[in-house]
């Protein structure tokens, strides 16, 4: 994890990571899911999932309402709430919340 990129930012469990701070947040490490799969973010707006299966590519971005959204080839594209996960004042990932379908799922910082 690279706790630089986070310095300075105050964050509580479950709160709302603010639009500024989103390539921050999605750069700070690699992520790690409860499935065991890992996502990485890059500065030019790249993103991998890998899993047992493989690696897949796609893109990432904030939008024009200040959300982070991905875009998966050929055609997937989604949009998500950004929230902290905290644990004793110290940010360890990140919750992402479908915007069109809810569901939740959270990575920790590796």
């Amino acid at each position: 994890m690279n706790d630089d990129l986070l310095q300075g930012i105050r964050a509580e469990d479950d709160t709302a990571v603010a639009a500024a701070d989103i390539p921050k947040a999605v750069m700070a490490g690699r992520l790690l899911y409860v499935d065991g799969a890992t996502q990485v973010f890059t500065i030019d707006g790249r993103t991998t999932y890998s899993e047992r299966s493989g690696d897949s590519t796609g893109e990432w971005y904030v939008d024009d309402h200040g959300r982070f959204c991905s875009f998966w080839p050929p055609s997937y594209r989604a949009c998500y709430a950004l929230r902290w996960m905290v644990e004793d004042t110290r940010i360890v990932g990140l919750r992402f919340t479908g915007f069109r379908d809810g569901v939740t799922f959270e990575g920790r910082y590796e």
